[in-house]
């Protein structure tokens, strides 16, 4: 069974939707450790009431992103993961992380990547008129918010969505993706070739893009 290290900022609600899954065994992963750059983050409760090992490195406590990642990448290690998963780690990472990671770092996105990499991407989303927006599971690359596509999940923009709205339609979906994308992980179904993800044909109900019905409920 393979292993995998979560990182967090915040209330970890992928991370939540993660531990859910292996926890009923649909998900085939060992969760090694939780582990957040801010020691106020909730996800760490939860964390540990699922019995899962946490650790806080305090980004405040470095006078430099590669300080910061070294000692990240430190107590990372000791765990011996086989995929580390942010579930969102609220941090640029330096080349150096990205690179000591390669092939086994993946991060979810809330847009339909490559259309609005960074923050904000819900209320960009609205404000550029677009009628479809998801989510997007990637592997992490130095380019931000750039990197091999494992799989994403669309959903309409209906009218008289905000903000709020939107963001909720996806976040649903991003609990669906985030533990397949996981899951094809474990099971040796993804391939990185030419900077390209390939994997092993799914099942019929399974694909690299998750349509919803446009009269999904927010």
């Amino acid at each position: 069974m393979k292993s995998i290290v979560i990182l967090i900022s915040g209330r970890g609600s992928n991370m939540e939707s993660l531990l859910g899954a292996a926890a009923t065994g649909a998900l085939p992963v060992t969760v090694a450790a939780v582990i957040s750059n801010r020691p106020d983050a909730k996800g760490l409760e939860t964390a540990a009431a699922h019995g899962i090992s946490t650790r806080v490195v305090d980004h405040r406590q470095f006078s430099s992103r590669e300080a910061f990642d070294e000692v990240l990448a430190g107590v990372i290690d000791s765990f011996s993961p086989d995929l580390v998963v942010l579930a969102g780690f609220m941090r640029i990472l330096s080349d150096g992380f990205v690179t000591h990671y390669e092939g086994r770092l993946i991060n979810i996105h809330p847009s339909l990547l490559p259309s609005f990499p960074g923050l904000h991407t819900h209320l960009r989303a609205l404000e550029e008129g677009v009628r479809v927006h998801g989510c997007t599971v990637h592997f992490v690359t130095t380019a931000l918010d750039h990197g091999p596509i494992v799989v994403q999940a669309a959903v309409p923009v209906l009218d008289g969505d905000d903000e709020a709205s939107l963001a909720a339609r996806v976040l649903v979906q991003e609990h669906t993706i985030y533990p397949l994308a996981v899951r094809w992980f474990a099971e040796g179904r993804l391939r990185l070739i030419d900077g390209r993800v390939e994997f092993d044909a799914p099942q019929a109900s399974e694909g690299a893009l998750i349509s919803p019905l446009a009269r999904i409920s927010p």
